[in-house]
């Protein structure tokens, strides 16, 4: 009985002690070669996706010459928070086939969204996850300016 009341004791004084503070899904980050996650984040959002849209848009501005004609193409994603602290309630995920290089990832901490950049080309992959997996959407933000965004899937069984 008294080392049934030491085991409770101790699993209590393990659950009281706060967590780490390392990011929940750190299994999903690459190799940190360059020690850019060398502390902790300071900023940590991390969302389960429940749903998401998808906008093609189209957009002319009539008061310039030549007219230039856009066609945005977003997925908004919507989900539930998953960390303590967390405030996020959307991503928006942006493809871009014109630039030769991708905008940073941004959270607004007013809106409560993220907004994601990526290549035109992986609009298929991104959408493949969607319809067949539960994706998750981190957002890691370090003191020394690094940035870390990423979708990823749980660990999935290979069939």
């Amino acid at each position: 009985m008294r080392l049934l009341t030491r085991s409770f004791a101790a699993l209590l004084l393990t659950l009281s002690l706060p967590l780490a503070a390392a990011p929940m899904h750190s299994q999903f980050l690459p190799p940190d070669d360059l020690t850019l996650r060398d502390a902790e984040p300071e900023q940590q959002q991390l969302l389960q996706v429940t749903d998401y849209s998808v906008v093609v848009g189209a957009q002319r501005q009539s008061n310039q010459q030549p007219i230039p004609v856009t066609s945005p193409l977003m997925i908004r994603l919507k989900g539930k928070s998953l960390n303590k602290g967390a405030t996020i309630t959307q991503v928006l995920l942006n493809f871009d086939g014109e630039s030769k290089s991708l905008k940073k990832p941004v959270y607004d901490d007013k809106r409560k969204t993220l907004t994601l950049y990526y290549p035109l080309a992986q609009y298929r992959v991104v959408i493949d996850l969607l319809r067949n997996d539960t994706v998750y959407v981190q957002f890691l933000g370090y003191a020394n300016g690094h940035i870390w965004a990423d979708l990823h899937t749980g660990a999935v069984r290979s069939r």
